[in-house]
């Protein structure tokens, strides 16, 4: 009797077995990438997030570095200008210094320009000398006579 067929399970249940396990496979990876992209796209939002913040804090910065830099430029001009006002006071205060340093200060004199007025004064004073002697021998003239308010005799 010829033998009878049956069902062939084996070749089946085998494709079925590895559709199975392709799919299973396929779940689990689809899974994990679902997983990985979602990890992914917080990651990227919140780096997306930490960079606004950092660029706005940034923003901030220049903004006030832009206004120190300004007012600190203004207080340089400022100084500039005093020192130059300084500057020109002092000059002018050292110009009459040296005015008055000239009026003022007792410049040594040489020893030939003493001598000279040493002599000159010293000829001044023998002609003077010589003057009140002349003068005087004319002025003292010795009286006659005797007391003082007595008539003058003839």
């Amino acid at each position: 009797a010829p033998e009878k067929h049956s069902k062939a399970l084996g070749a089946g249940q085998s494709i079925i077995g590895i559709l199975e396990v392709c799919e299973s496979d396929l779940a689990s990876n689809l899974a994990e990438e679902e997983s990985e992209e979602s990890d992914a796209q917080d990651e990227y939002e919140k780096m997306t997030q930490d960079n606004k913040v950092t660029k706005t804090t940034k923003d901030q910065d220049v903004k006030y570095k832009t206004q120190e830099s300004k007012s600190l430029d203004k207080t340089a001009a400022e100084i500039l200008s005093d020192r130059d006002t300084a500057n020109t006071e002092y000059a002018a205060v050292m110009d009459y210094y040296a005015k008055i340093k000239d009026r003022c200060i007792a410049k040594p004199e040489t020893f030939e320009t003493r001598k000279a007025r040493r002599e000159a004064e010293i000829e001044g004073l023998k002609q003077a000398l010589a003057t009140l002697k002349d003068e005087t021998a004319f002025v003292q003239r010795k009286r006659r006579g005797g007391l003082r308010g007595a008539a003058i005799a003839p």
